[in-house]
């Protein structure tokens, strides 16, 4: 048996689909496992156990419906496969598995894209996103499966006391305000004596990260990574050397939960029923819970800068991070 799957787009996305991918493992357990995935990514199919094989999709080079199609007939001609799975609900990619010539090709129903499906099914709501992707195999068995959690290995080796801080998103509503992380940071480092800091981010968050640094005065006292881990491989080895990761809905938490990274996730309008952090062993959500705006789901605040994360009491937060440290409040 020979199968390819079309891995999602997004950096969470991508690790919530490892749950998909260990149940396909469970079902197949010596079929030969291939996973497309997109440049930027492609360093965590070293991480994900079982891949065989994983071709690396770059958008600039495949470009448009054209693109998908010739990577799939490029695929085609090295490898004939048996099923392929596409997760992501784009029509490009129903397009790539159409020209892979895979025999089967199951995928839910989603910009008039049946026809490049043998088995199209129609996405259940509301359900978690691992959920989702391993619903998509149950209909496909006909068997109702468990869902394991997602998974990246290995973990770095851990540094005790180390918190791993991610005030970033790329979505403006999801990213913590310059004012509020500097009150947050604040608390953290009174309130958690003998703690090491160190901010994440990526080149594009230097600013944001640097901002908060320079009004909170604590410059000398955490670490500032952010731009300054070269690749994905570095970041991921960063955050997996944390005792507690605290972090705003973005992809790094999903990085850290599935390493068995204690988490304190923040959520405001994304929807944590939806797209949270799949492993509930060892991690806290925290949520205002307080706007009839929550969660809007959308990548801009009609308040401009984001009230759900504004509001949120530090206290807690300081509180949910203290816990996994086994420190108590003064």
């Amino acid at each position: 048996m020979k199968i390819l799957v079309r891995l999602p787009n997004w950096l969470g996305d991508v690790v919530m689909s490892t749950a998909f991918l260990r149940t396909l493992r469970s079902v197949w357990p010596e079929a030969a496992i291939d996973v497309i995935i997109k440049k930027g990514l492609d360093s965590l199919a070293d991480l994900v156990p079982g891949i065989n094989r994983h071709y690396v999709f770059d958008r600039d080079e495949w470009k448009g419906l054209k693109g998908a199609y010739r990577f799939g007939k490029k695929i085609k001609k090295e490898t004939r496969y048996d099923l392929f799975f596409c997760l992501p609900d784009s029509f490009s990619s129903a397009v790539m598995g159409w020209a892979s010539g895979a025999k089967k090709r199951i995928g839910f129903k989603k910009e008039l894209r049946s026809f490049l499906l043998t088995h199209s099914f129609t996405k259940p709501t509301p359900l978690h996103r691992a959920e989702e992707y391993v619903f998509l195999l149950r209909k496909f068995i006909k068997q109702d499966i468990p869902v394991p959690g997602v998974k990246l290995e290995p973990r770095a080796p851990l540094i005790p006391g180390q918190v791993i801080l991610n005030f970033n998103s790329e979505a403006i509503s999801r990213r913590m305000p310059v004012h509020k992380a500097v009150t947050v940071l604040n608390a953290l480092v009174n309130q958690i004596p003998g703690a090491g800091f160190v901010c994440i981010g990526s080149k594009k968050d230097r600013d944001h990260i640097g901002n908060i640094l320079t009004q909170s005065g604590l410059s000398e006292r955490v670490i500032n990574k952010a731009g300054m881990t070269p690749g994905l491989p570095d970041l991921i080895a960063l955050i997996g050397s944390g005792a507690v990761m605290l972090s705003t809905d973005s992809g790094p938490a999903h990085i850290a939960n599935a390493l068995g990274v204690p988490l304190v996730v923040l959520f405001g309008a994304g929807n944590e029923n939806n797209t949270a952090p799949f492993n509930k062993e060892n991690r806290v959500i925290l949520r205002l819970g307080q706007l009839p705006c929550e969660p809007c789901v959308k990548n801009t605040c009609i308040y401009g800068l984001p009230k759900c994360l504004e509001l949120l009491d530090e206290q807690l937060i300081v509180k949910a991070v203290q816990g996994f440290l086994g420190y108590t409040s003064v």
